[in-house]
């Protein structure tokens, strides 16, 4: 048996700075989805009830008034809070509308910082998304 002294051994693992800075950078991203999750999960659920409401075959005979009180009804159904029915706009393109909605997410992150998301949702499936500016 070989006898080693403590000298030759190499040490392994973390040391305590590097620790401590993965463990801040963790707990940045952490915050981060904390944030940004909700607003990506009530964004598709925008998303969904724009490109449903867009499918309807009698959405041609409807008024913008009755548009906009379907999207709420079902807004309220799918825990949507961020977009509120004023916020939608419906243009006639040859008689079909098209149900578009911009908006943008605000959240505080840290003390006087804050994260803007913008969102940009269609009923038309072939809408680009808009550029901000």
């Amino acid at each position: 048996m070989r006898n080693v002294s403590p000298m030759q051994q190499q040490q392994r693992g973390l040391t305590m700075f590097s620790f401590l800075f993965f463990a801040v950078v963790f707990i940045a991203i952490a915050m981060l989805a904390m944030k940004l999750v909700p607003a990506y999960i009530e964004f598709f659920s925008v998303k969904k009830i724009l490109a449903t409401m867009g499918q309807e075959p009698d959405l041609k005979s409807k008024t913008n008034a009755d548009i906009r009180n379907d999207f709420s009804k079902r807004a309220s159904v799918g825990y949507v809070t961020v977009v509120k029915p004023e916020d939608i706009n419906v243009e006639r393109q040859a008689g079909v509308p098209v149900i578009s909605v911009e908006y943008e997410f605000r959240t505080k992150l840290v003390g006087n910082v804050s994260l803007v998301v913008d969102f940009s949702a269609s009923s038309d499936p072939n809408a680009a998304p808009v550029e901000v500016e």
